[in-house]
């Protein structure tokens, strides 16, 4: 009977959202053809927004992570976060149904307005709880934009040491500027078809290639060798299956964001085929030498498919640019008021502001590597850990809460015990591990790397010019 009701109140929302999907079947070809390859909302487009968004340049920088941790455990952080990752991306999933089906009740409209995270922990716990979400997830998103571009730079250098890092950042940061133009997240279907071929070509290419190049000469693997290695790797893996920062904004741009519950799973097993045969593989053939490579590619001997790898994750690097900078567009428009404006063009002149700072910072602390895990253990922990756990268990609190829920945890699980068991273990462990030694781990490392190359340094880690 419980089933029932869950179904019956689901099914009676996001009326405009499945009005809008049905509209498509009337269009001429041509839109239908531009609603093929820009316009999407199925569970399939949540599915490759996801799995795409998830690992980007991370991908390049899990090696590094391994020869800090070791093996046994890179793999093993890997699937303990990946599935850590899936069961907060769950619950935000949760808490996102509860609070726009009780808007819809109250016939709240969305037509125009995207639902945000902080507008979720507004609707469902109030405005204190608002302020420290949009803190968390703005920042957390902010310096995500930063590393894309940090990233863009320390992969192009690698095809074309003409110019050094720095001048790379400038460029890229212009280009990335564009994304100013992508209205929503509806609008990145075929980009995030892209994306994840992108990054499959790029983690099997890392693979296939390390073991044809076989081991370097006198190779060593004696990860872990400090505290502050270890655990500078283990939170670079939180990072990683920490890209939810944007699952509300993904969810509602889907048609029916009630079948999102377990794409985010999904998308984390898929990804896991594509990060852990890459980073065992590097981590094998190059060993301690990865210490002080925190891009895989810089190992790799410079080769026709080694360059198709560097451009397709230059291009993904640019989408991904656009997934973590989009939600920071849509809060600087609701704060200047011109998040409803229908006129495209209004709102991309108004959105370029946000990029002026991610472009600044990218030159300042051009770490590629190390700035991962500074803002996993610092930002993520609490962005897309600690607070969906927490916001889940005191907005459920109350017996009436529980019984009025739209969602109820799975009773496999262990119904709302086990639910609120895991979550209070998730907030444990992250606060200790991730937060606690994580951050005293990451920021020791940063600290260390401002010290021996200096802010706004030219070339991070690039090897001595030839004459």
């Amino acid at each position: 009977m419980a089933s029932e009701k869950v179904e019956t109140v689901i099914a009676g929302s996001y009326v405009e959202m499945e009005r809008e999907g049905e509209e498509m079947d009337s269009k001429t070809t041509k839109s239908k053809l531009s609603t093929f390859l820009w316009h999407g909302g199925s569970a399939y487009d949540a599915w490759f927004s996801c799995a795409s968004n998830q690992v980007a340049q991370v991908l390049l920088t899990l090696p590094y992570s391994f020869s800090q941790l070791g093996l046994l455990s890179g793999i093993l952080f890997q699937l303990f976060y990946g599935l850590m990752g899936s069961w907060t991306a769950y619950l935000i999933s949760l808490l996102y149904v509860e609070h726009r089906t009780r808007k819809e009740r109250e016939k709240v409209d969305f037509r125009n307005h995207v639902i945000q995270w902080f507008e979720v922990l507004d609707g469902l716990l109030g405005k204190h709880w608002r302020n420290v979400g949009l803190f968390f997830n703005c920042t957390f998103l902010l310096f995500g934009s930063v590393i894309q571009l940090i990233a863009c730079a320390s992969n192009i250098y690698y095809i074309n040491d003409n110019l050094d890092k720095r001048t790379w950042t400038y460029i890229f940061g212009a280009c990335c500027a564009t994304t100013v133009f992508i209205p929503s997240f509806h609008n990145y279907r075929i980009w995030s078809f892209l994306g994840l071929i992108m990054t499959t070509y790029t983690a099997w290419y890392l693979t296939i290639a390390s073991l044809i190049h076989g081991k370097v000469e006198g190779v060593k693997h004696s990860g872990p060798t400090t505290m502050v290695l270890y655990f500078t790797g283990a939170t670079n893996i939180l990072y990683t299956f920490g890209g939810h920062a944007v699952t509300v904004e993904i969810m509602h741009a889907m048609w029916k964001p009630q079948k999102f519950k377990l794409i985010y799973l999904m998308a984390t097993l898929y990804v896991l085929t594509l990060t852990l045969p890459s980073a065992s593989a590097v981590y094998w053939a190059f060993g301690d030498n990865l210490l002080t490579h925190s891009n895989a590619l810089a190992l790799l001997p410079r080769t026709g498919f080694r360059d198709t790898a560097v451009v397709l994750m230059l291009i993904h690097q640019f989408i991904t640019f656009g997934f973590a900078c989009t939600p920071l567009y849509f809060v600087w428009e609701k704060f200047i008021q011109m998040h409803e404006t229908k006129s495209m063009l209004k709102r991309a002149l108004a959105r370029l502001p946000v990029v002026i700072p991610i472009w600044f910072l990218a030159i300042i602390f051009p770490f590629f590597g190390p700035i991962n895990s500074t803002v996993g253990s610092l930002l993520v922990s609490f962005t897309v850990y600690i607070i969906p756990a927490l916001a889940h268990m005191v907005t459920f609190a109350s017996a009436s809460a529980r019984e009025n829920a739209v969602e109820r945890p799975p009773s496999l699980l262990g119904g709302w015990a086990g639910s609120y068991a895991i979550n209070s273990f998730v907030v444990v462990w992250v606060l200790i591990v991730g937060f606690g030694f994580g951050g005293w781990a990451s920021m020791l490392n940063f600290i260390r790397q401002v010290d021996t190359f200096g802010l706004f340094t030219k070339c991070y880690q690039c090897p001595p010019h030839k004459a």
